[in-house]
């Protein structure tokens, strides 16, 4: 700090203009820079996005031919997985027809969730 300012006297007019100015001019620059921050953040999800929708099709024509075909032998149904990867699921029925002691084709699984 300057003598002025301890002092008590005012600042000069000229002065007080000065860091007025460098303050807004230090707040824009910033809000400028977060602005183009936020920009390049979207476009790369848009672009990441896009190629998530590239890759659907696929999946969706992969179980619409799995739906096509028939069941196996001794199948009981559809299972409906949530929050649950298909390895995980397998694991899960094949503990559970060990723990009960009976074949994994005479149980039925309609779904398997996650507890979390």
């Amino acid at each position: 700090m300057n003598t002025a300012q301890v002092s008590g006297t005012p600042m000069p007019a000229l002065d007080a203009l000065g860091t007025a100015l460098m303050g807004y001019v230090i707040v824009f620059v910033g809000i400028i820079l977060l602005m183009i921050v936020i920009v390049v953040v979207g476009k790369i999800m848009v672009s990441s996005r896009k190629k998530k929708k590239a890759a659907a099709p696929v999946v969706t024509q992969i179980e619409e031919t799995k739906a096509a075909l028939p069941a196996a032998p001794g199948s009981a149904g559809k299972l409906k997985l949530y929050d649950t990867d298909p390895k995980t699921a397998a694991m899960v029925m094949a503990i559970v027809a060990d723990k009960m002691g009976k074949p994994l084709n005479e149980l039925r699984f309609k779904s398997i969730k996650e507890v979390k």
